[in-house]
């Protein structure tokens, strides 16, 4: 994490590809009204498994969205990245030119790469051996495309890296992009984040005894895990200044990030790590903790992630917790892409007015301690100033961006 630097940084487009809706407005109207997106999967065979719901991407036609890549050379997250990068773009009334004139690039975060790639080649190796993988298949299995195919549909030639850092990556990415544009080495910065669907992933998260069964209920008494997703999303960056100069919308500013790995243990969050993590947040942006009026939870539903949150949030805000939900309620775990699509609520909630809810909850958990209020239901009207984005991953990597109200 780098202090902040020379020049404000604000986000002026945002571009979702998600079960709940293609672009920022129907993916946010989806997420005010509390409603579940989750289903029984479609994309792989969920036979043998007694779990089968997630957050799938229905019907996607990437030929409906992409202008300039053809969707036969790259896998399905780098057809999501760059769909919402695309959306992103449009969002911040920009053209792709317009970015391709200056100094332009992205950062995307992935967990698990191009898994439904991976997976196919694997079924051809299994099925009809080795020299039945197709080639341009294989050319499109390097997780490195995800960023790729960003910079490739818009004409970009920044940077284009993509960030492995799991479930937090698009709050790496978020960082690292602020970064670029607050220093001056980029003027406009695409991040956020893209996973897909895949049999592996859904089958080692029951494994671990994290999978809900059909429900996802963060902070519930009776929750029981999570339910795998996917999707893609984009957050465009650019400073301040250049955003004002040309009248553009601005959502949000950013305003700092931490990032952390304590490597405590493989799968299970560390409160104290992940409290360091949100005070050096604080100190990036500039704030105290009594100046955050909500924090968008990793909240995944689990018992040991949604009590661990709730012990690190109180080591560092005491007895006055802000307002705390997880949209994974809603849309599943998005793995790469979850703190990106955390990302953006929190940008529309700074916007427009509101705190995104978690669905499902029908007691809070008592366990959990005094004042969780997990905004149950449906969004509630409210005017934040600041809010709080987490994002946790195995391993112990933790990444905490810090967005604020543009007056």
């Amino acid at each position: 994490m780098s202090e902040r630097g020379t020049r404000r940084v604000v986000v002026t487009g945002l571009g979702a590809v998600s079960s709940a809706g293609m672009g920022a407005d129907a993916f946010t109207a989806s997420i005010r009204a509390g409603r579940r997106t989750t289903s029984p999967v479609r994309s792989f065979d969920p036979s043998g498994f007694p779990h089968v719901h997630a957050g799938e991407v229905h019907d996607f036609d990437p030929r409906r969205w992409l202008e300039r890549i053809d969707p036969a050379h790259w896998g399905r997250s780098g057809q999501f990245a760059a769909s919402a990068a695309r959306l992103a773009v449009q969002d911040a009334g920009l053209t792709a030119d317009d970015l391709a004139r200056t100094r332009a690039g992205s950062v995307m975060g992935t967990t698990s790469g191009e898994s439904a790639v991976i997976e196919e080649l694997v079924g051809a190796w299994a099925a009809d051996g080795l020299k039945a993988l197709p080639p341009d298949v294989v050319g499109s299995v390097p997780a490195g495309r995800i960023a790729a195919a960003v910079n490739s549909e818009l004409g970009l030639s920044g940077e284009a890296l993509t960030l492995a850092t799991a479930c937090s990556a698009s709050n790496y990415a978020l960082g690292y992009a602020f970064d670029l544009v607050a220093d001056g080495e980029a003027e406009y910065m695409l991040a956020g984040g893209a996973d897909s669907l895949n049999r592996w992933a859904h089958a080692g998260f029951y494994r671990l005894g994290a999978l809900a069964e059909e429900v996802c209920r963060p902070f519930d008494a009776d929750r029981s895990g999570i339910l795998t997703a996917e999707g893609g999303v984009a957050l465009l960056l650019e400073p301040y200044e250049r955003a004002v100069a040309r009248g553009a919308r601005i959502y949000a500013e950013v305003l700092g990030y931490s990032v952390n790995c304590d490597a405590e243990h493989m799968v299970h969050p560390d409160p104290t790590s992940i409290a360091a993590c949100i005070r050096a947040a604080h100190r990036s942006a500039g704030v105290e903790p009594g100046q955050i009026d909500y924090i968008c939870a990793h909240g995944t539903g689990t018992r040991t992630n949604d009590a661990t949150e709730v012990v690190a949030a109180r080591e560092v805000f005491g007895d006055r917790l802000p307002p705390i939900s997880s949209i994974k309620s809603m849309i599943g775990h998005t793995m790469g892409a979850a703190s990106g699509f955390g990302a953006l609520i929190c940008c529309r909630a700074l916007y427009d007015g509101f705190l995104p809810p978690t669905a499902g909850v029908e007691r809070t958990d008592p366990d959990l301690g005094p004042g969780v209020d997990p905004i149950p239901g449906r969004a509630r009207t409210a005017r934040p100033r600041i809010v709080e984005n987490h994002g946790f991953a195995f391993g112990g990597n933790n990444a905490i961006t810090i967005l604020g109200r543009v007056a």
